[in-house]
């Protein structure tokens, strides 16, 4: 087996503000896997509150060369590598290069059921409550926002997002960026505005006091659940978990974490750090079996890869092969 790997930037539409991040591009590696002709792709960001970067994951998969030319399956990738945004372009090129080597498309070899479905739009932090608004009302084709909050004004952010879009459906992502304080100072409020979800409110390392904590809204571990030998604590403290296939490490593992998830009768999320439709095409793969969905990286884009998923809207359609798989 052969195996390449490249660094790309994907510019965005305009400056991407979390708590405590701002981010201008879109900064992925891109695996290829050659076997007897047919090529696999894999495509990850990384997780940069891990200290992951492109030039990481690259020497993480240099580093394991001489085992990928050996010759590697999904399931002995799992032992290669750790988590991590490596692992994951490197199972999604496998689950590709099986796809074109057996005839069988993603959908057979995983045992989903394909259908289409409706990602969020993300509303980033913007300087004001009246600009997030302003962004919200500008994207009427989105039935469904997500918006970022930091601790700067959230309950004022939220009723000019509402206030503005009366007719949206909202889950909110706080990036770790409250206090416990906070969240119970503006839970209530954010169930009466129809928040649906709140996203990781508090540090990873600082959400224990969550385990007694009854929320009017229901709470989301993003940061605080990377793979599923985190699932244990995060069930004890959220009712939700957000997965991302660069955090677990690839299509394989984030499968059957969502199926724990599910037999713990947790709401399940499938998220994305950003990138093209070549990224987000198997995160639509566990999208199929989640609740909430946000795999509109390529809508935060100037260009997607081509071809690449059909969005219209938030509704997004059934990808065929020439995309991935």
């Amino acid at each position: 087996m052969k195996c390449s790997v490249r660094k790309e930037i994907w510019p965005l539409n305009r400056p991407f503000r979390i708590a405590g991040r701002v981010m201008e591009t879109a900064d992925v590696i891109v695996v290829e896997l050659s076997q007897g002709g047919w090529v696999g792709r894999g495509e990850a960001a990384g997780v940069f509150y891990q200290n992951e970067t492109c030039d990481s994951m690259i020497k993480q998969i240099e580093a394991v060369a001489s085992a990928l030319r050996a010759g590697v399956d999904r399931q002995s990738l799992q032992l290669l590598l750790p988590p991590g945004g490596a692992r994951n372009a490197l199972d999604c090129a496998l689950w590709e290069l099986e796809a074109r080597t057996t005839g069988r498309s993603v959908w057979e070899l995983s045992g989903v059921k394909a259908k289409p479905v409706e990602t969020v739009y993300t509303i980033g932090i913007e300087a004001t409550p009246e600009l997030m608004a302003q962004h919200a009302a500008e994207k009427t084709a989105y039935p469904l926002l997500k918006v970022k909050l930091d601790a700067t004004q959230p309950l004022k952010r939220m009723q000019a997002i509402r206030a503005a879009r009366p007719d949206v459906r909202i889950v909110v992502d706080a990036n770790q960026g409250w206090t416990f304080e906070l969240l119970k100072s503006v839970a209530q409020a954010f169930a009466e505005l129809g928040v649906q979800m709140i996203e990781q409110p508090l540090p990873r390392s600082a959400d224990a006091q969550l385990e007694h904590y009854k929320s009017p809204v229901p709470l989301c571990a993003d940061e605080s659940c990377l793979h599923i030998g985190e699932l244990e604590a995060a069930a004890a403290r959220y009712q939700m978990i957000n997965i991302k296939l660069d955090k677990t490490g690839g299509l394989t593992p984030a499968l059957k974490l969502a199926a724990a998830a599910h037999e713990r009768g947790m709401g399940v999320m499938v998220g994305c750090m950003g990138g093209t439709s070549l990224a987000m095409a198997p995160a639509f793969v566990l999208a199929c079996v989640c609740d909430f969905v946000d795999i509109d990286g390529p809508l935060l884009q100037k260009s997607d890869r081509l071809p690449g998923l059909d969005y219209r809207g938030g509704a997004v359609s059934v990808f065929g092969p020439e995309v991935w798989g």
